[in-house]
């Protein structure tokens, strides 16, 4: 021991060096124990998430810096594959669609998904409501497609219901330019029953005595909505955003269906989406596949992804609210 660390030690009443502190542990014993159990569970998971999604996603940026046909060497392009991206119409054209998606059916959804909730909060039977609603989720997208195909026919049923109407010349509405718009319609109504399940859940999760102490206050419906639905399920409704951020750029199976592809081909360009694109790209089947072209797509989309949702996190942050 250095003569400055005696130094610093009191003395003993004997004249000798008083001894020295116990070390101090960091934390408590329950904190310890966290840190030592980390490894065991976390580590786990963490190399299977590694394995199964962090290796490919890496793996993919790679694919997407060279020309590769799925076989043979593959020849390094650089960005090559993302430079013909912002120079490809139909790229851009896909891309537009994803983005209407994203946002004019994810605007109409919440907004339909935030109706129903405030009217389904006080009603009669609201579980059932909310199972008839929520019904559509369970169904796979092509489902609909297929049903669509049939309904919006010229001799389906709307056009005969039309008809019966006085209706002569009802629309096309298979037509192509009408394709799209016709797929947001289904998309709006087959994702705002899970939407509406979720934020009836965080609608329902706030104390009664709430609306009481509103009522007594004489605050009417906007007023609660505003002072007190709002700020108590501002998380829930960011969830949801994200969960709608992410899926809306995977959306594949409807527009392939409402395309008819399903033996006669490949969707018109006018419904394509990014998912779309990517797969056409690479599985077409009628030209010389270009995976180095489809993966830059994913890789484009997924960071387009990645980016909305740190700036949903980021907006949308607020204090938690207990409650």
């Amino acid at each position: 021991m250095t003569p400055t660390a005696l130094a610093a030690r009191p003395a003993a009443e004997d004249g000798t060096a008083a001894p020295a502190p116990p070390a101090r542990r960091h934390g408590n014993a329950v904190d310890r124990g966290r840190r030592r159990l980390l490894v065991p569970f976390v580590g786990p998971a963490f190399l299977l998430y590694t394995v199964l999604f962090v290796g490919p996603a890496v793996y993919a940026v790679w694919i997407s810096l060279h020309e590769w046909a799925g076989a043979g060497p593959m020849k390094l392009v650089g960005l090559g594959n993302y430079r013909r991206l912002f120079s490809d119409d139909l790229f851009l054209r896909s891309f537009g669609n994803t983005l209407l998606l994203l946002f004019v059916v994810g605007a109409a959804i919440f907004v339909i998904a935030f109706g129903l909730t405030l009217v389904l909060r006080d009603m009669v039977g609201r579980k059932v409501a909310r199972s008839v609603i929520f019904f559509p989720h369970l169904v796979n997208a092509m489902i609909f497609g297929v049903l669509a195909g049939f309904v919006f026919n010229p001799g389906g049923l709307v056009n005969t219901l039309l008809g019966g109407l006085g209706v002569e010349e009802p629309p096309a509405w298979l037509a192509q330019d009408n394709l799209f718009p016709l797929i947001m319609v289904m998309m709006t109504w087959i994702t705002t029953g899970y939407f509406t399940t979720i934020l009836m859940a965080g609608v329902d999760r706030i104390p009664r005595y709430y609306y009481e102490d509103c009522a007594l206050a004489g605050a009417n419906a906007l007023q609660r909505l505003r002072y007190l639905i709002l700020p108590l399920t501002w998380d829930v409704f960011g969830t949801c955003a994200v969960l709608w951020t992410i899926s809306s750029v995977k959306i594949f199976e409807i527009v392939w269906v409402f395309g008819g592809s399903t033996g006669q081909g490949i969707p018109p360009t006018q419904t394509w989406t990014t998912a779309v694109y990517t797969f056409v790209t690479a599985f077409s089947g009628e030209s010389v596949p270009a995976y180095g072209a489809a993966t830059a797509s994913a890789v484009l989309s997924l960071a387009v992804v990645s980016v909305l949702v740190l700036l949903l996190r980021r907006v949308m942050k607020r204090d938690a609210v207990e409650f």
